[in-house]
């Protein structure tokens, strides 16, 4: 039968969150229903939520970095039970038949993903609910298994891996695809939600990290965090950054979504160097093509993980003690969280407890 769960929702474009409820469909053969735990809130949810991103899927319920307990599976269900912890990031569905799908990377399904909210349904068109609820329904291979954690469900290690789900992926991703290990120079610009993250995962890689960030009020923690030296990008330092840092990274690593002076952290690059673009800015960068040629090097784009890497991921940060630096949010504060998000006030990720929608 369906499921009636409690949740928080846009009703318009920019207007507050309020709470409400969604309908969770009936199993199919293949679903687990979730109790969720924890739900983290994501630069994403704010833009769609703000209109940022404009569609009219509202009333709207956003979250895309989900941990929970199965309540309940379909009749065809075997590699999850009840009582499970797991996971649930970016996309609940795919075609499962593209050759990207056949790769094991759903994430760039070549007739597109299926959004875990906003998106729409492949099997019956309805617009698809995110995790800022009580209860969801995902197929099962499309689950992420959490490991044991101290504290179980209900503590801060679990609370701490939930944005893993999407900032964790986003991140790992590309620093696996471009091969980063014992040796490899990286460099984060940003050190927010993904930039944080991101320096983590490079250092237990094995990289020498090196953090780009326009101001040193976060400095202590990127040091923190491993990396070997921070640099301001910003005021006095707005021009000359780069110059001291020409020819020096394999990798970089740009979490900022907006329009940076591209051409700098170019230069920055090796030979075979490549720059991969994680922000997504509202306008164009103009890249000048001499800089690429002269070093061989690349501007790239990564989009999350498919959900074998995303498992890796997990396991990955789950045995190098990797999780998040979060605040705890509870529902009725959750416009406050975004004004803070947006404000650059948070440090470095809100999760929503789901006990208090």
């Amino acid at each position: 039968m369906t499921t009636t769960a409690a949740c928080i929702e846009a009703t318009s474009a920019g207007a507050d969150l309020t709470k409400g409820t969604v309908t969770r469909r009936d199993l199919r053969a293949d679903d687990c229903l979730l109790e969720i735990r924890w739900s983290g809130i994501c630069h994403s949810d704010i833009h769609t939520v703000n209109g940022d991103w404009p569609h009219e899927n509202f009333p709207l319920s956003p979250g895309h970095e989900i941990i929970g307990t199965v309540l309940e599976t379909g009749a065809d269900v075997t590699k999850f039970a009840v009582g499970d912890i797991v996971g649930i990031g970016c996309m609940v569905d795919s075609c499962g038949e593209c050759a990207s799908c056949a790769d094991g990377e759903e994430n760039y399904c070549l007739e597109g993903l299926t959004g875990t909210y906003n998106g729409v349904d492949r099997h019956d068109g309805s617009i698809t609910q995110g995790g800022y609820s009580t209860h969801i329904v995902c197929r099962d291979d499309f689950l992420i298994r959490i490991p044991e954690l101290p504290g179980g469900i209900d503590g801060d290690t679990m609370a701490a891996m939930t944005p893993l789900l999407c900032a964790g992926i986003t991140t790992y991703s590309p620093l696996k695809h471009w091969g980063v290990g014992p040796g490899s120079r990286v460099a984060v610009v940003g050190m927010g939600g993904l930039g944080h993250v991101a320096v983590k995962i490079a250092v237990a890689l094995g990289a020498e990290v090196t953090v780009f960030s326009h101001g040193l009020s976060k400095k202590e923690d990127g040091l923190k965090f491993g990396a070997s030296s921070y640099v301001a990008t910003g005021g006095d330092a707005a021009d000359t950054f780069h110059k001291d840092h020409a020819d020096e990274f394999d990798l970089i690593l740009n979490t900022v979504s907006a329009v940076l002076p591209i051409h700098r952290y170019i230069s920055m690059l090796a030979v075979d160097g490549t720059l991969v673009m994680l922000g997504l800015p509202p306008e164009g960068m103009n890249i000048r093509t001499g800089q690429l040629a002269g070093r061989r090097r690349s501007v790239a784009g990564s989009n999350i993980g498919g959900i074998a890497e995303t498992q890796e991921m997990i396991d990955f940060c789950a045995e190098h003690g990797i999780t998040a630096d979060i605040e705890l949010v509870s529902a009725d504060n959750v416009n406050e969280a975004y004004r803070r998000v947006l404000g650059s006030q948070v440090r470095y990720r809100a999760v929503i407890d789901a006990r208090t929608i």
